[in-house]
């Protein structure tokens, strides 16, 4: 085993399990009226916080066992119904998760020994926990405060196994070392050490009836065994995994505590989607891995003899439990469920994949311009199959790197929980669409915007609970998260049922900050929009999560960078709507070519919903489609490229957020894979532009900006600004 492969694992399933801990944790509190469901949420904190403790161990990273076996001896009182979970007991346990990601950061950066301010950190939430526990036992002591060093003693000075002394409720385990433990780099003690961070150790005989006389004694030989009386919640085979690196170098026989054949049965009938009977047996604790392994091979010397008659030969299992799993087993056969199947890929290895894939594209649209000159039948066939087979091939690889934003709106149950206490504000959060799948790029960079969003909904939009009472409102207020798909886009609205915006307020700062000028005859979507330009605050009080006028221009800042767009809705007294459109990717997408003049132009062929004839009045900025006014926008005046069109213009349609618009164009030059290539810092400000792609001549084509022609065309149609004898100054110019 390599070790470090190994250790990169371990952080790696340590994050996901606090991760898991953590929503548990957080969605726990509403699920008082639900029994069953709060169980399945406490059993699988403890499974969490239990895994993590376990691996520590294998690891030796003595201080992560140490604390999460505190947190882990309350979970265990929560699931006995010894101890209830209140909000209180809420709080301080994802204090614990925060220290034991602490701890496991630690560990990624290689100085958890030496950190001995974090170590210090977790000794008030240890002593939190001790205090819910009451006060603890001895065993519990030596488990879970003790030095590594000292525990050699702890295990020694465990009360002795009287004569009928030992209680049904414990697990018996009959251990003999083999003789060449010591040689193989083994300590038989820190086996018995590591079984304690599982459970406790009850009462321990050492037996010494192998030891040979003195003179004969070899002091590298190991002559001991033990008999163990074990109190635990773990299964059997977690119990013989404590023993795994000496599995073959020992002898151990676990007898489990007075068990109720029923129990095996219902822990069957819970039983996974596992076809195989053995393994359900596995699976529900009534059998190890090695009594089925030996039972399997008695069934190659006997193959005709059923895998469940030896089970019940050798002992191992009851018959009415076997019964149980065949029945199980049968049930499963016929769902027909598929195990599902992973691997872990490398976030840069698909980024190369996605660019290498790019490049192919490029490289494609060349040899299919190449084979269009040559008029080669055979060729031409050639590349047509070769440009399905590179679109399919863009799309899978895109694919890998889609991801879930479920995970990314998950966090915010953690920010709402913690920042609502800080406000003193009672609010509640909502999660739809969590399905929604979008690039994984595009979600690490969303994540920041969107944490602005919901603090500053949670500040300045949803009001105190004395207030909502006297507008009539329910006491808790909502926050609501929301994702789905539009037009090739992502959209995710941040809507709180809050106060709203205060339109004369905003404006009247705006005037005072010299952002807005006194006369302007502005909407109120512009209004809104105000209150993402730099400095701008409407804060009486500079608090810790807002009033300083930072933040939501850095939203807008972060979005546009994305080829994103966020616009605002707002109802005073009712709530206010943030809405973020996305692209659903930011490196390859489906194309539609058209040409001004010699210039060549992409737009996004999600965003397209037809082309036309151009038809329309002159001197005016829209047309008639179908009995609809459609505002459009001429490329050749936006860009101020020189010449007029050889023949007929035409008019792309184009729709972004409901709204449709057109895009006067001379030529349509058709579908075209586009490989999106990043813009310069010198074209940064150019407008409705929102990057470059290469052609398969070599020739860079602009990729339009959608959703600013959209908002382009619609001001130019409300106010009336493009008058025929009105000079214009060029968009490219401007920058």
């Amino acid at each position: 085993m390599n070790l470090d492969d190994a250790l990169q694992t371990f952080l790696l399933e340590s994050r996901e399990l606090l991760e898991e801990m953590e929503r548990s944790l957080l969605a726990i509190e509403q699920t008082a009226a639900h029994p069953d469901a709060r169980e399945e949420m406490v059993n699988a904190i403890f499974r969490a916080a239990h895994t993590i403790k376990g691996s520590s161990g294998l690891f030796g990273l003595d201080p992560i066992v140490a604390f999460t076996h505190v947190v882990e001896s309350v979970l265990d009182r929560v699931r006995a119904g010894q101890l209830p979970i209140d909000e209180g007991l809420v709080v301080l346990l994802l204090g614990c998760c925060d220290h034991m990601s602490a701890l496991i950061e630690s560990v990624a950066q290689g100085h958890l020994a030496d950190d001995v301010a974090l170590l210090a950190e977790g000794e008030p939430l240890a002593a939190q926990l001790r205090t819910r526990l009451g006060k603890p036992s001895s065993a519990e002591t030596l488990a879970s405060t003790m030095p590594v060093a000292l525990r050699r003693e702890a295990v020694e000075s465990v009360e002795r196994i009287a004569d009928n002394s030992v209680r049904a409720d414990h697990w018996h385990l009959s251990l003999r070392f083999g003789t060449e433990v010591l040689k193989n780099g083994m300590d038989p003690l820190s086996f018995l050490r590591y079984l304690g961070t599982i459970g406790r150790i009850c009462g321990i005989v050492t037996l010494a009836d192998a030891l040979p006389d003195a003179e004969k004694m070899d002091p590298e030989l190991c002559y001991l065994g033990f008999e163990i009386a074990f109190q635990t919640d773990a299964d059997k085979a977690t119990i013989e995994n404590v023993f795994e690196f000496v599995r073959d170098d020992c002898s151990l026989h676990i007898l489990p505590p007075h068990s109720l054949i029923s129990d095996y049965v219902d822990l069957i009938e819970k039983q996974g989607e596992l076809a195989r009977l053995g393994e359900m047996l596995v699976r529900c604790g009534t059998l190890t891995t090695q009594e089925l392994d030996t039972a399997l091979n008695v069934q190659s010397d006997q193959p005709e003899k059923p895998i469940g008659s030896i089970l019940v030969e050798q002992g191992s299992v009851q018959p009415e439990v076997v019964e149980a799993a065949l029945t199980r087993q049968k049930q499963v056969k016929e769902i027909g469920a598929q195990e599902s199947r992973s691997i872990r890929v490398d976030a840069d290895k698909l980024d190369q994949l996605i660019n290498l894939v790019g490049e192919l594209i490029i490289a494609g649209a060349s040899v299919k311009q190449i084979s269009h000159r040559a008029q080669i039948s055979d060729l031409q066939e050639a590349t047509s199959k070769l440009s399905m087979l590179v679109e399919e091939v863009r799309d899978s690889a895109l694919q890998l790197r889609m991801v879930k934003i479920g995970a990314t709106f998950s966090r915010f149950q953690r920010v709402v929980h913690d920042v609502s206490r800080s406000l003193g504000k009672d609010v509640k959060l909502l999660i739809n669409g969590e399905d929604t799948e979008l690039d994984k790029t595009v979600v690490e960079k969303i994540s920041d915007p969107l944490m602005h969003l919901v603090r500053n909904a949670m500040d300045h939009g949803i009001e105190s609970a004395e207030v909502r009472a006297t507008r009539g409102k329910p006491a808790q207020g909502t926050l609501k998260l929301d994702a789905f798909h539009d037009s090739g886009s992502i959209v995710i609205a941040v809507q709180d049922d809050g106060g709203g915006l205060n339109r004369a307020r905003i404006l009247s700062k705006a005037i005072e900050r010299g952002i807005a000028s006194t006369g302007q005859n502005l909407s109120d979507s512009e209004v809104y929009g105000l209150i993402f330009e730099p400095g701008f605050s409407t804060a009486e009080k500079v608090t810790n999560l807002s009033g300083r006028g930072v933040g939501l221009d850095v939203v807008k800042r972060n979005i546009t960078a994305l080829r994103g767009t966020v616009e605002l809705a707002s109802s005073e007294g009712m709530g206010t709507t943030v809405t973020v459109r996305l692209p659903l990717t930011l490196a390859i997408i489906d194309g539609f070519l058209v040409g001004v003049g010699k210039a060549v132009f992409a737009i996004p062929l999600e965003m397209i919903e037809e082309c036309v004839a151009f038809t329309a009045e002159r001197g005016h900025d829209f047309t008639n489609l179908r009995g609809q006014v459609l505002p459009f926008i001429r490329l050749r005046e936006l860009f101020s490229i020189g010449g007029a069109p050889l023949r007929g213009e035409n008019i792309v349609v184009l729709k972004h957020a409901g709204q449709k618009v057109g895009l006067v164009v001379d030529t349509l030059l058709g579908e075209f894979q586009t490989v999106i290539k990043p813009l310069g810092p010198m074209f940064s400000r150019v407008k409705c532009i929102s990057g470059s792609t290469i052609l398969g001549n070599g020739d860079v084509a602009l990729i339009l900006d959608v959703p600013a022609l959209a908002r382009q065309a619609m001001s130019s149609n409300s106010e009336g600004e493009r008058a025929s004898n009105t000079p214009r100054t060029p968009l490219l110019a401007q920058s």
